[in-house]
């Protein structure tokens, strides 16, 4: 059964600052018992605990910087923790940027191949999944194109189609659905929910409300770096829009 645990995750990044010391000011630091550091350390995400199991639905939520992306990121292992630990049972899935691993120039085809294979697909597993991939996206016409030519709704189509094309055993989406058209918001959503109805576990980061209380039966509130809630989605979402960190 697919499950993650995070135990008291930590991530610090390093922030360095690029102005230059005057000369007078250079001279007077070297006499200085304690040397002037030219960075200052971030807490992007502090002490956060949770753990999710098989079935879960889960958004994550919070004003912007408020560590949401950071978080997604730690748990697809782009960002390794500072302090903590992080549990995963299962494949994971990242659709975390549009176009994410995408090279600009190569083809839609030949980047389902490129990209596929970064998400841990075989060449047999991506030759069965092609002709779907390039169908549900609706780039029949465009598939032998370089990407750099094109949108970013383009992006956004073929990448979330080959990301969920293999129900993934934990699927990982950061705000995936801002780029796309009316139509296309309409299939990624039934494709949602066919995958959730597999037992497979969801993760998302959004800013639409709406969309996350249709989507998840969890929310998940950051607020600079904290885990403040978690609980169901109207309540948490009502909490969060009025501003009650309190419980």
């Amino acid at each position: 059964m697919s499950s993650i645990r995070v135990e008291d995750l930590s991530i610090k990044f390093r922030i360095y600052h690029d102005r230059s010391p005057s000369l007078k000011e250079y001279f007077a630091n070297l006499f200085k018992r304690q040397r002037q550091t030219a960075y200052s350390d971030f807490w992007a995400v502090k002490n956060v605990g949770f753990e999710i199991t098989a079935g879960d639905r889960v958004g994550i939520i919070g004003h912007n910087g408020a560590g949401k992306s950071t978080l997604l990121k730690a748990l697809c292992r782009v960002y390794e923790s500072s302090d903590g630990k992080i549990s995963v049972d299962g494949r994971i899935a990242p659709l975390l940027e549009i176009g994410a691993g995408f090279h600009p120039e190569f083809t839609g085809r030949e980047n389902i191949y490129l990209n596929g294979a970064i998400l841990g697909y075989s060449k047999p597993q991506l030759a069965a999944i092609e002709a779907e991939v390039i169908s549900f996206a609706g780039l029949e016409e465009f598939i032998d194109t370089p990407v750099k030519y094109y949108s970013t709704g383009m992006y956004t189509r073929l990448a979330f189609s080959l990301a969920t094309a293999m129900h993934p055993d934990i699927l990982v989406l950061d705000e995936i659905f801002a780029g796309g058209d009316a139509a296309f918001m309409a299939k990624a959503k039934a494709r949602m929910h066919d995958l959730i109805d597999k037992a497979n576990i969801m993760i998302m980061v959004s800013h639409d409300h709406l969309l996350v209380k249709s989507l998840c039966n969890r929310v998940l509130w950051m607020d600079h770096g904290r885990l403040v809630a978690d609980g169901p989605p109207d309540e948490i979402v009502e909490r969060y829009l009025a501003g009650r960190l309190d419980g």
